[in-house]
């Protein structure tokens, strides 16, 4: 058993959130970090079975330039001369096509709000967009196509983000189970693990399905719910599909996709979500296993088939499926708690952990960095769930809830 050093920030998770945390904070000018994994490789869970979209289209300026930093991160981390450090970044664009007079209207909103944040964004219709997708447009009213965004591969993600931040120091230890953390007049002063004691002056919690967990060693109860999110990739399929076919989506069916090469990846956003309680396993334990749904893939596949053919009857060749975590606001849990000093929050990213990873990272080092953080910012502390009553029962529908309802019109 190794015995490890002391850090002035211990970040604990080693997915996308953890190690997009680490490397804002290299570039806030951090550096003494110690990042523990309780696995033997990072991004081995929840990340690892992400679909990688990153779409920067969102319903105000705020949330856009957030998702814009993310894309910039991941053409510029792109750029790195080591091959093997870069992030697979494809910036081959998206198209999300509207089905309904109502959707159009909220297309309307999104290019509105685009538009006040800096992101390039065109309003077209069915016959303009169809060379940019062999799928059938012709029920489709409107096409709101944004050329920079893309999708990347998540496990190159976080190997990117690590070989960044090991240049400048930072370490990571996996296989290093979190046992407690130890807290001094309130304050965090050191994290035991099974390698022993790590004396630090901050802990970020960034512990994906585990960060309900990890906030109860401090005695904060935070509802953080993971809920089942699945997708299949086809075999190949003779569609006219390329590495360069753009991501697409579409919210009047509640799916989303994007080629691989010429397979197809196809997930969607559930009617009927499935969530597990957090306080039904441990933190030296995990989530339950994760069974693929056929039924729901299949439907899926039924739903998207009257646009791409293709897909019915297309075998599967992988599924992906995983607990990414919700809250019942539907807002990410980040931040320092006023209840313990030097505890901050990186969680309940809402499916967006790897895509946003950057974002959620620029969020964290503004919370703990900044003297005035921006009210964006200051809305997603965990103190609103600390210093306000809420049940469990009614925290997990609301969490249900922000899943089914993830493509649900603005009303």
């Amino acid at each position: 058993m190794t015995q490890l050093s002391d850090a002035e920030i211990v970040i604990i998770g080693g997915g996308a959130i953890g190690c997009g945390v680490a490397h804002a904070l290299v570039q806030a000018g951090k550096t003494d970090i110690l990042l523990l994994e309780r696995r033997p490789e990072l991004a081995d869970v929840t990340t690892s079975q992400g679909a990688g979209l990153c779409g920067q289209v969102r319903t105000t300026p705020e949330r856009t330039r957030l998702a814009m930093h993310s894309a910039r991160t991941f053409a510029e981390l792109q750029k790195d001369e080591d091959p093997s450090a870069r992030p697979e970044w494809h910036a081959v664009g998206s198209l999300r096509v509207a089905l309904s007079d109502e959707r159009v209207a909220e297309f309307r909103d999104m290019k509105a709000a685009c538009d006040s944040a800096g992101l390039e964004v065109d309003l077209m219709d069915a016959a303009a967009a169809k060379h940019l997708w062999p799928m059938d447009l012709r029920s489709a009213k409107s096409v709101l196509w944004c050329p920079t965004d893309g999708y990347m591969r998540p496990r190159s993600v976080v190997n990117a983000y690590v070989q960044r931040c090991k240049r400048a120091g930072v370490r990571f230890a996996t296989s290093t189970t979190v046992e407690g953390i130890v807290t001094t007049i309130g304050h965090v002063s050191a994290v035991d693990t099974s390698s022993g004691r790590v004396n630090c002056k901050t802990v970020i919690n960034a512990a994906g399905a585990h960060a309900y967990h990890v906030a109860r060693l401090v005695g904060l109860e935070l509802p953080i719910i993971p809920v089942r999110h699945e997708y299949f990739v086809t075999g190949p399929l003779k569609a006219g599909l390329n590495a360069q076919s753009p991501c697409f989506r579409i919210p009047d069916l509640t799916l989303y996709g994007r080629a691989e090469n010429d397979q197809l990846l196809l997930g969607g956003w559930e009617p009927k979500a499935l969530s597990v309680d957090p306080r039904s396993f441990e933190l030296a334990g995990k989530p339950p296993a994760v069974d693929p749904d056929n039924a729901v893939l299949r439907q899926f596949a039924v739903d998207f088939a009257p646009m791409f053919p293709a897909v019915a009857g297309a075998p599967w060749e992988r599924i992906g499926k995983g607990w990414p975590t919700f809250t019942p606001d539907g807002r990410f849990i980040i931040g320092p708690s006023r209840r313990i000093g030097g505890f901050v929050m990186a969680g309940g990213c809402n499916a967006h952990g790897i895509s946003g990873s950057p974002g959620i990272g620029q969020c964290v080092v503004e919370s703990m960095l900044e003297a005035n953080p921006s009210t964006y910012v200051r809305s997603l502390s965990p103190d609103r769930f600390t210093e306000t009553t809420w049940d469990w029962d009614t925290a997990q529908r609301a969490a249900r809830g922000i899943y089914e309802t993830y493509y649900s019109l603005l009303v």
